[in-house]
């Protein structure tokens, strides 16, 4: 079988409203379960690639104190 997973996520999301982009983000999120994380890796690649550099340093400074404490 020859899945593509990037247009199965963007696909299954494209036309959400904001808040049900962050119902999905947080429900992946709180769910825990490691399938889901391909489809938040997915998500994630296209908020980088539409940041600016400034949110692109942001989300690695935040990513970076956020790893420190674990």
């Amino acid at each position: 079988m020859n899945l593509n997973l990037r247009n199965a996520v963007i696909s299954n999301v494209a036309g959400n409203s904001q808040d049900e982009l962050k119902d999905t983000i947080v429900d992946a999120i709180q769910n825990g379960e490691e399938k889901m994380l391909p489809g938040l890796g997915v998500l994630f690649e296209v908020i980088w690639q539409n940041a600016s550099e400034d949110e692109k340093q942001e989300m690695l400074n935040a990513l970076e104190d956020g790893l420190k404490g674990k």
